[in-house]
C-alpha cells in the first residue's frame, strides 16, 4: 500500500512564503517521481511542479517565485512558496508514480495526498 502524505499548509498573508512537503510511504521499494498540483473549487485540477528526469519543471503561475526540491529522505520533496499571491491560497496535491510521463498531467500519476490547505488571512 503506498500512501502520499502532505504537510505544511496554514494561514497566509501577500507576500509571505510558507514551505510544502510530501513523502510517501509504504510498500514503495524504488524511487518515485513526485510533483505537485492544486486545485480551487470549481476549477481544473493545476499543475504547479515537479522533477523531470533531475530537472525542476514549474506551471506559468508560479514560476519564479516557487521552488522544488527533494527532501534528505528518498521519495520527499519540498515545496517552497515565496511572494505568495491571494491565488495562490487553496489546495495543494501531492502527486507520485513510478514512472514520469507527461510530469504537467494529472493522468501520469497514480498515487495522490489528501491534500494540504493554503488560506489567506489577511
Amino acid at each position: 500500500q503506498v500512501q502520499v502524505v502532505e504537510s505544511g499548509g496554514g494561514l497566509v498573508r501577500p507576500g509571505d512564503s510558507l514551505r510544502l512537503s510530501c513523502a510517501v510511504s509504504g510498500r514503495t521499494g524504488s524511487r518515485y517521481f513526485m510533483a505537485w498540483f492544486r486545485q480551487t473549487p470549481g476549477k481544473e485540477r493545476e499543475f504547479v511542479a515537479a522533477f523531470n528526469w533531475g530537472v525542476d519543471r514549474y506551471g506559468p503561475s508560479v514560476k519564479g517565485r516557487f521552488t522544488i526540491s527533494r527532501g534528505d529522505a528518498i521519495n520527499t520533496v519540498h515545496l517552497q512558496m515565496n511572494s505568495l499571491r491571494p491565488e495562490d491560497t487553496t489546495v495543494y496535491y501531492c502527486a507520485a508514480d513510478k514512472r514520469s510521463y507527461e510530469y504537467y498531467s494529472r493522468n501520469s500519476y497514480n498515487f495522490w495526498g489528501q491534500g494540504t490547505q493554503v488560506t489567506d488571512s489577511s
